[in-house]
């Protein structure tokens, strides 16, 4: 590299602060790909050197002068180096001046786009060549003061873009070539201009019709951000091209129905029944490509989803939604992830993004607010979580109910958080519907390129309040009045294309009357459907009958193969000493020795579930090695650090597994998977909380979706939910995994809830889970999983245990109840208390009175089995519950109910912790002295 100047006399001298940076950030790019730059750039690295050369020295007098060799003048350089400085405030900040509001109700911010503010007159910026500005200007485009005006023009317009803050320079690069080229500068044909017209008016025309028809109703109209389903239909068109497998789509209530409508295509007869409270069923399209679910007691209409398939042969699916609007996002994500996968190979599923893709629509108020929409945007890249970009939509009606801007975050635009993950943020005036349609392109060709998320905000307002009842100028006088005087997207377009010639004003007037009329027969043909099926509830029987017992047992030659395989790592595995020892005893109980603990038994059953052909996918913090140092699905080389998971190479397995340690996220994660289950009903999808408790941080993913999503939508679910549980006198926090809250929601055979004490049922209640994936009577199971009892003799399972039987929902315990005439107090447990009780009682020697009852499976409480256990002792006078949680706390509350009701006159009575605002005591002893008083009480004979 050559250099004209040397030490002080370099031009760089006269460059400091971030102008210095920005131009050392170019030359680490000249550096690395010089192609990427401007070649002017490039030529004044080639002659003059790093910038690095010279920062931080003092020019001096001797040396202020340039030599006759260079030929450069300073100020000259100085004045270029301005006109740069000003182009790239432009690029940085020129949204901050864009027309990117419709009601034009907001400042712009020009002061740093002024030529005054860089010392800069027109004239100067006509001396500066083009090429030190622009690279391949247009031909029009002939000097400086040109290119400062052309950049003005795109990056001030009614698109706006925010990338600078974007590490990789290549996507920076990227994203300002498709800016400055003037690619994204609308240009459409008068066919597409026309057939936006005609969106547009069906858009307008179904919420006038709604409006007109059903007064009163709720729907949520999307009248504001009408382009938002142009947007949307654009970004169908692309994917159809580039073959696209599946759209996923989770969206808020507001304009839902116009999404419903004119992006899945459900029929406006649907939509219209929907509000008559008419059957619909009979509008659903004969040709199969509207799928709609539901539950039997349903939802409102602006929360629910369909699936529609084009054509082109691509899935459109809008994800059901509950109000607690933001929290579908990562439901949405692993829906997403689930329809990349391939799962029925032995080994890690393979992912293949371009197979389907997410379009998550955000309200502007909900965006900043929620912590959940940061928590999905986090693990957007992670390994595990990433679907190769998703595509961001604020639905931004600059407010939120009836709170505006100023109340409702701390940022300039509602957009910002996204900025925190590097996403590109493009903002758009919603009332150019040819610019939205310019950036949803640009935003599907950045996702197909890098894999990443990118941001729309699309700009626009609400026509009317909150809802469509509520008076807006209430509380937003100044707003509203604007919103009054403004015209709709329809009305400007449809002036916009009669001054352009492309329609004339008759032609646009007769197209709304016509669409109207489309929408009155519609709904006339709705009126003469006499069918009438609203409101009858109808509970499948399925579901009603819950799970049939079914066998669960493996075969030990099976199970005993599969333990070897397991244990052969290769040669050259260097696995960590003290682990590979404890993990070498687990051929004990293959020789007769020990028992097999609770991560062994759940080994096996993961192994025998992929030999039946059930991928496997599960997640937590530390789910590979185990909260408790317990499970290591995941070993690592003590050398290399090189991973080996030995589930993968067990011979006969037919699907998939996957284990990820998953960020510090559980509302995201818990709702990725619960995602990941609906769209893959044959995989067998676990999440494990680190404490039990965690849950609490996902309480809306347990209430809104798990729970009820059968009932209300009619969607399935079998995810696996593993929550640490036990009182080990570690404090209040990670003691409970609030167990009441679950059984609470317990209903109508919606989830099952399991507290377990045997390694043996753990084994066999997972078998029983994978075997009913994809059947009708799935539900999701969440079982108050071990902590000291992982590893507890009392809990661990013989071989014959795994290779026999099925999931017990009750266990009695051993040595007790022999003798029927004697026993006066049945106890019932469940969990660690079960087995405290047992180490008390040992082999029931002196307990001939007693009799204790490990009640398995809370949920569907098992009424009948325990009623049986009770009829063959006549003498029982008392059942007692006996838990280690406090009373109001715990299972005591859920099943007292079941037990009086079968307990025939007997003393139904409970030992444990009285009523509590605190799960646990703070102090170990303290806590031992309180486990021990229950357990002497409950085990003293009155």
């Amino acid at each position: 590299m050559s250099s004209n100047y040397s030490g002080a006399q370099s031009p760089w001298s006269s460059i400091t602060g971030p102008n210095l940076g920005y131009v050392m950030e170019m030359y680490d790019l000249y550096q690395e790909s010089p192609e990427l730059i401007d070649p002017e750039y490039a030529e004044l690295f080639e002659q003059y050197g790093p910038p690095v050369e010279a920062a931080g020295q003092q020019t001096t007098a001797s040396t202020a002068a340039p030599t006759v060799e260079s030929g450069v003048d300073p100020n000259k350089f100085a004045k270029v180096l301005a006109a740069v400085q000003l182009a790239e405030a432009i690029r940085a900040h020129g949204h901050l001046a864009s027309d990117i509001y419709p009601l034009q109700d907001q400042p712009k911010d020009t002061e740093r786009l002024e030529l005054s503010a860089y010392g800069l007159t027109e004239q100067d910026l006509k001396d500066v060549p083009v090429s030190f500005i622009l690279a391949n200007a247009p031909s029009d485009v002939t000097n400086g003061l040109e290119a400062i005006t052309y950049l003005k023009s795109l990056y001030t317009d009614k698109i706006a873009y925010e990338f600078s803050h974007i590490v990789q320079p290549q996507e920076r690069s990227w994203i300002q070539e498709k800016i400055e080229s003037g690619q994204l500068k609308p240009s459409l044909d008068a066919d597409k201009k026309k057939e936006l017209l005609d969106l547009l008016t069906r858009v307008e025309g179904f919420e006038k019709f709604i409006h007109r028809t059903f007064v009163g109703q709720k729907r949520f109209s999307i009248e504001g951000v009408d382009t938002l389903v142009v947007l949307m239909e654009e970004l169908v068109r692309l994917s159809e091209t580039a073959g696209t497998e599946n759209i996923m789509i989770g969206m808020a209530h507001r304009g839902r129905l116009n999404v419903l409508t004119h992006i899945l295509n459900k029929p406006y007869e649907m939509m219209f029944a929907g509000f008559a409270h008419v059957g619909d069923e009979a509008f659903l399209p004969e040709n199969g490509s509207l799928e709609i679910t539901k539950g039997w007691y349903g939802d409102v209409k602006y929360h629910m989803g369909a699936t529609y398939r084009s054509p082109d042969g691509t899935n459109i699916k809008l994800a059901y939604n509950p109000s607690h609007l933001e929290v579908v996002n990562p439901v949405v994500a692993g829906q997403t992830r689930a329809a990349q996968e391939i799962t029925d190979q032995k080994g890690m599923p393979k992912v293949d993004p371009k197979k389907a893709y997410a379009i998550m629509v955000h309200g502007d108020a909900a965006f900043p607010g929620q912590g959940v929409v940061a928590e999905t945007l986090n693990i957007s890249r992670i390994n595990g979580f990433h679907t190769g970009g998703s595509i961001h939509v604020i639905a931004n009606n600059l407010i939120g109910f009836t709170t505006e801007q100023h109340d409702s975050r701390s940022t300039h635009y509602s957009s910002d958080p996204a900025k925190g993950y590097e996403i590109p943020v493009i903002h758009v005036n919603a009332d150019d519907p040819e610019a939205v349609v310019a950036v949803a392109r640009l935003a599907f060709e950045y996702r197909q390129k890098f894999g990443k998320d990118i941001l729309i905000d699309l700009i626009g307002y609400r026509r009317y309040g909150h809802n469509e009842m509520d008076e807006p100028l209430v509380t937003n006088p100044l707003m509203y009045h604007g919103i009054h005087q403004h015209g709709t997207v329809r009305e400007l377009y449809g002036k916009q294309l009669s001054s352009e010639k492309v329609l004339t004003e008759d032609d646009v007037q007769t197209l709304d009357k016509d669409i109207q009329k489309e929408m009155q027969e519609a709904y006339d043909r709705v009126k003469e459907n006499k069918s009438d099926d609203e409101g009858k509830m109808t509970i499948p029987e399925a579901v009603l009958n819950g799970f049939p017992e079914v066998p669960t047992g493996v075969d030990k030659d099976v199970l005993i193969k599969m333990n070897e395989e397991l244990l052969a790592w290769p040669g050259d595995f260097s696995a960590f000493g003290k682990l590979a020892r404890i993990l070498k005893r687990r051929e004990d109980p293959f020789n007769g020795k020990g028992k097999i603990d609770w991560a062994h038994a759940e080994t096996l059953a993961f192994g025998s579930i992929l030999q039946d052909g059930n991928p496997i996918r599960m997640s937590g913090q530390d789910a590979q090695r185990g909260t408790f140092a317990h499970r290591h699905l995941v070993l690592h080389d003590e050398k290399t650090g090189n991973e080996l998971v030995p589930l993968h190479h067990i011979s006969g397995a037919e699907a998939s597994f996957a284990i990820y340690n998953s960020p510090l996220s559980e509302a995201a994660v818990l709702g990725y998977e619960y995602g990941y289950n609906a769209e893959n009903e044959k995989a067998l999808v676990i999440w494990e909380a680190q404490y039990g408790d965690f849950a609490n941080m996902a309480q809306m993913m347990f209430d809104q979706f798990i729970s009820a999503s059968r009932a209300k939508w009619g969607q399935k679910s079998g995810l696996v939910m593993l929550l640490p549980h036990g009182y080990e006198g570690q404090g209040p926090e990670h003691s409970s995994a609030r167990l009441e809250r679950h059984l609470q929601m317990a209903g109508e055979n919606n989830w099952t809830v399991a507290n377990l004490s045997s390694a043996a049922n753990y084994f066999h209640i997972l078998r029983r889970q994978a075997k009913m994936l994809g059947e009708e009577s799935i539900r999701p199971l969440i079982i108050v999983s071990p902590k000291s009892l992982l590893r507890h003799p009392m809990v661990g399972a013989e071989l014959e245990d795994l290779a026999e039987g099925q999931f017990q929902t009750v266990l009695e315990q051993p040595g007790m109840g022999k003798k029927k005439t004697k026993v006066e107090r049945i106890l019932f447990a469940s969990g660690k208390m079960a087995i405290d009780l047992a180490e008390r009682v040992k082999d029931g020697k002196g307990y001939d009175w007693a009799h204790i009852v490990r009640v398995e499976q809370l949920y569907p409480f098992p009424a009948e089995k325990i009623q049986a256990i009770i009829d063959r002792y006549p003498k029982a006078k008392e059942l007692a519950w006996v838990q280690e949680e406090p009373q109001n706390m715990g299972s005591w509350s859920f099943a007292e109910p079941y037990l009086r009701e079968i307990a025939d006159g007997k003393d139904v009575t409970y030992y444990g912790r009285i009523k509590r605002q605190s799960p646990a005591e703070g102090d170990g002893e303290a806590h031992k002295v309180e486990q021990a008083r229950i357990i002497d009480e409950a085990l003293s004979q009155s």
